[in-house]
């Protein structure tokens, strides 16, 4: 998967500019609040449908105009296509694939990116929402099936929990609960399963980055935590949600909300046996971190036949010069990559493509 051209029209602080791209390493170097970011989250926007800074999409429109429009045109299996959203005020946002209109549930699959920036130091040790939409994202952009079954899931789940409420301000009854449990139950099933699939494979390929940085000293594994039980152990997912569900009907209408589902599960990273939030150093853990994201290319290459593009935000400062040097020598010549830094320094001793100035909403090379 290639980036060629990147076209914004009011979006955050650029006004009117197109960007044309290098197939392997693009840098934007420039101060801090010039739009560096920006660019990066135009990227992303376009490829997941949301903002990796924000849920208010009117933050993206310019200050003071009504609409705004990133486009991307891009290739995918040797095909050019372009991708474009527009932003107006007051309305649902409109998705063009090749010109033809796109339902938003349909967009994430279409151009596929890995956004590495510094919040993203934080997944091992943070909290477990992260985690899940870490792997969310990844098994989303490879299997666009399973995008749509998780948005299927949590609108179930948005609806169970309302009923809740209503039953616990003796609104509604309780027996109003079984038809939604029973599609929760399904839909949790499918999730989980897929998510214990991808987290095998994510195993493999992450211990392999990782033993590799390493020096072969540490082995570092992905486990799934079934939120309430080992799910080694269980035969009939769907049947033992829905056990659950019921057993813990009384504990969900008091709280209104639900207890149980892939929306409270988690991963546990583990180095040589030892679990890295709790008992990693620092190093260890950024170490991890680097090696998921790496992993998390490779998973997606392998289930789609293609790299994904690689957004990079002011990550370079984060990480020491082995560890920088580990990732630029993975991704030249084999993922299309956009970095974003306040300087040239992290770069000095290689060659590493196409560099560009950002200044004030500017972009010149």
């Amino acid at each position: 998967m290639r980036v060629n051209r990147l076209l914004m029209r009011n979006f955050r602080n650029y006004v009117n500019i197109t960007i044309n791209f290098t197939a392997n390493i693009n840098i934007f170097v420039g101060q801090n609040a010039q739009g560096k970011t920006n660019l990066l989250e135009a990227l992303y926007f376009l490829a997941m449908g949301r903002s990796h800074r924000t849920n208010t999409e009117q933050e993206l429109i310019r200050w003071e105009q009504p609409a705004a429009a990133v486009e991307v045109i891009f290739n995918r299996q040797d095909m050019e296509n372009s991708l474009k959203i527009k932003l107006i005020t007051g309305q649902n946002k409109e998705i063009l694939y090749n010109s033809y209109p796109l339902p938003a549930r349909e967009l994430v699959g279409s151009l596929n990116a890995i956004l590495f920036s510094p919040e993203d130091l934080l997944l091992i040790k943070g909290a477990p929402a992260l985690r899940r939409r870490f792997l969310d994202n990844e098994i989303s952009q490879a299997n666009p099936a399973y995008y749509r079954q998780l948005l299927s899931y949590n609108r179930i789940l948005g609806q169970r929990n309302n009923l809740l409420k209503k039953i616990r301000e003796g609104k509604a009854s309780s027996d109003m609960l079984y038809p939604w449990d029973e599609q929760l139950a399904g839909a949790a099933a499918g999730i989980v399963k897929k998510r214990l699939e991808s987290v095998r494979k994510l195993t493999m390929l992450a211990n392999l980055h990782h033993r590799k940085i390493t020096a072969s000293r540490e082995n570092l594994t992905v486990a799934y935590f079934l939120n309430g039980s080992d799910q080694d152990k269980i035969e009939d997912l769907s049947g033992w949600y829905h056990e659950h569900l019921n057993r813990q009907r009384k504990q969900d209408i008091m709280s209104g909300s639900t207890a149980i589902g892939p929306h409270r599960d988690d991963l546990i990273f583990s180095v040589n046996g030892k679990n890295m939030r709790n008992f990693g150093s620092q190093g260890q853990q950024r170490t991890g971190v680097l090696a998921l994201k790496l992993a998390e290319l490779e998973f997606i290459k392998s289930e789609t036949g293609e790299y994904p593009i690689l957004l990079l935000d002011d990550v370079m400062s984060e990480l020491d010069a082995g560890r920088r040097s580990e990732l630029l020598l993975f991704i030249r010549e084999r993922v299309q990559t956009f970095i974003t830094a306040a300087d040239e320094q992290y770069f000095s001793e290689a060659k590493l493509g196409k560099f560009y100035r950002v200044l004030g909403g500017t972009v010149t090379e």
